[in-house]
């Protein structure tokens, strides 16, 4: 992703239009840049009054502090196999922190936790399929038995 320009170009521009050093198109050409950044830069500095960029913004201010994540690594501590929604329920009663199922996984996955399978779980009780035990249910074949 390309620099953002520095902040004395900005100011350089908004003194040369206000000095009316010529139109926006002039002074984008002058300077080296799109009109369209011209037109930005204007209309940026007639809405706050100030010529510095404004900082982009990246997103909500997380809600979750460092007390939450202790929370989270505690309950985990204490059963290594609870659940998403369990975890969730334990920050909503604790914490007084609500968030969706995702969201308790993305704090999880950013603080470096990895869910794993337990190996002290049963296995499963239905048997894997065997790859000849399927019946065919073609007409022919049913046809070919019955002339036989």
């Amino acid at each position: 992703m390309p620099r953002a320009y520095e902040n004395d170009l900005r100011r350089k521009l908004l003194d040369a239009y206000g000095y009316e050093k010529g139109s926006q198109a002039e002074l984008a050409q002058l300077f080296g840049v799109s009109l369209g950044w011209v037109e930005k830069v204007l209309r940026q500095y007639r809405q706050n009054g100030r010529a510095e960029r404004i900082e982009p913004r990246h997103g909500p201010v997380s809600r979750i502090d460092e007390a939450a994540k202790r929370c989270l690594l505690e309950a985990l501590q204490r059963r290594p196999d609870l659940t998403l929604a369990e975890l969730q329920k334990t920050l909503a009663d604790r914490q007084r922190v609500h968030l969706c199922i995702a969201q308790v996984w993305n704090v999880l996955k950013g603080m470096g936790v990895r869910l794993k399978k337990s190996h002290s779980t049963p296995r499963s009780g239905t048997a894997k399929p065997i790859a000849g035990a399927a019946k065919n249910s073609s007409p022919r074949s049913g046809a070919r038995r019955r002339n036989t």
